[in-house]
Order: C-alpha cells, then sequence, then structure tokens
C-alpha cells in the first residue's frame, strides 16, 4: 500500500499552493493509496477528513507537522495543538499519552549542507552532531527521502536513519501539483484507519517505495507536451 505520508494544502498550511481537492485528485492520478494532511501546527477536524474521503473515495489520514525548537515532527494521534508544543520531549510526552507516531522530517534542515564542501568536512560534522541528538531516541522513524529536498541533503537523512538504526520513510512534503508522486512510503498491510496507521509504524513493516512502484508523475509528463 503506497502511502504520502507528508502533505500540505491551503488554507491550513499557508505555504501551500494545493487545496485539498487538488491535492487528492493529484495523488489518485499518481497511483497512490492514500494521504496524509500534515499542516503546518495545524490540525485537521475528523470530520472534515470523513468528508473529504467519501467525497473522493479515497483515504485521507490526518497528522500535522510541529516545529519544535529541535526538528520539525510528523506526528499521527494527536488532536490540537497544546501549550508547550515548541519542545519535542513534551511532544513525546503526550503522543505517547494518546498512543500515537512520531517521525523526523526532513532532518537536513537547520543545517548547512552546501556543495562547495569539497572533502565534506562540514557535512560529516553537522552529520555527527545530529547523531548526538537526543530527538533521536524519542521517534518512530526519520524521514530519509523527501521529495523537496537536495540528493545531497536525502543522503545525509538517509545515513543518520542508518547510523542510529531507525526506519526510513518517504514524503513528498507537498506543496505544490508537482511535488505529488514523488515520493511515498510503502506499507507491507492494508491500512484503513490512523489507528492501523500508527500500528504499522510502530511496528516497522513500511519501507521507502521504490519509483517504479509509484506512476511517472503526470504534472511533469503534462508539462513536457
Amino acid at each position: 500500500m503506497l502511502i504520502d505520508l507528508h502533505t500540505h494544502t491551503l488554507p491550513l498550511s499557508d505555504d501551500s499552493e494545493l487545496t485539498p481537492d487538488e491535492l487528492i485528485a493529484h495523488a489518485k492520478r499518481a497511483g497512490l493509496d492514500a494521504i496524509c494532511l500534515t499542516e503546518h501546527d495545524a490540525f485537521w477536524n475528523d470530520d472534515d477528513i470523513a468528508a473529504l474521503c467519501r467525497k473522493h473515495d479515497f483515504l485521507i489520514l490526518p497528522g500535522v507537522e510541529i516545529n519544535t525548537e529541535e526538528e520539525h515532527l510528523l506526528v499521527f494521534g494527536l488532536k490540537k495543538w497544546i501549550l508547550g508544543m515548541s519542545r519535542a520531549a513534551f511532544v513525546k510526552e503526550i503522543v505517547d499519552k494518546a498512543g500515537g507516531a512520531v517521525i523526523v522530517a526532513h532532518p537536513y534542515r537547520r543545517k548547512i549542507l552546501k556543495s562547495e564542501d569539497p572533502e565534506n568536512k562540514r557535512y560529516y560534522r553537522e552529520l555527527n552532531r545530529a547523531c548526538q541528538n537526543p530527538i533521536y531516541r524519542m521517534v518512530d522513524a526519520v524521514e530519509v527521502f523527501n521529495a523537496r529536498g537536495t540528493e545531497r541533503q536525502n543522503a545525509f537523512s538517509a545515513e543518520l536513519a542508518e547510523r542510529l538504526k531507525l526506519r526510513g520513510i518517504a514524503g513528498s512534503d507537498a506543496h505544490e501539483a508537482r511535488d505529488i508522486g514523488r515520493a511515498a512510503t510503502f506499507f507491507e498491510r492494508k491500512l484503513t484507519t490512523l489507528q492501523e496507521l500508527i500500528a504499522e509504524l510502530k511496528a516497522g513493516r513500511f519501507r521507502v517505495a521504490d519509483p517504479s512502484e509509484i506512476k511517472e508523475n503526470l504534472y511533469h509528463q503534462e508539462a513536457e507536451r
């Protein structure tokens, strides 16, 4: 089952160019089986999610991208913002109480990974520093491929996860149509609810989807005509 675990839509994510309807339509065309709406520090109402599922006959699962002082976190299982969620340890505490799951999003962010680093000194200094960050002892997975990241940035994320022996996911981080279909996470079992998604994330029954498993991104196909 192919799921994009990281997407953004208007108006809850004001830096996105996509409406929920546009995102879902493109996701279906790309051959995805489900998407997660993970707006920036904003939560979807369960009734609105259910209405979107019925309207499009498509599985949509709610999450949130929380901007903490340490990293951005993709969180599943919370319903609302609580004062103190700017700290990762507090987020982890309330997620555990709710029976949810936490993933570090694009861990290369907030780090300087310049291409003009021929000996990779800065790269490995930042990688070693990241490995010491206690946040990685709190999470269920790391986003090792972000469709909006560069090859070098995603390599950083993948090596970080490998060093720390953490499972990896892939997400489009979609803010515009061209992002959709460029990344997904493959789940071994069929999922129909948020609780099932959380259970599979906790159990580790997932992997980064191979590009060949996702239909060609029709946005690019049409743009070339």
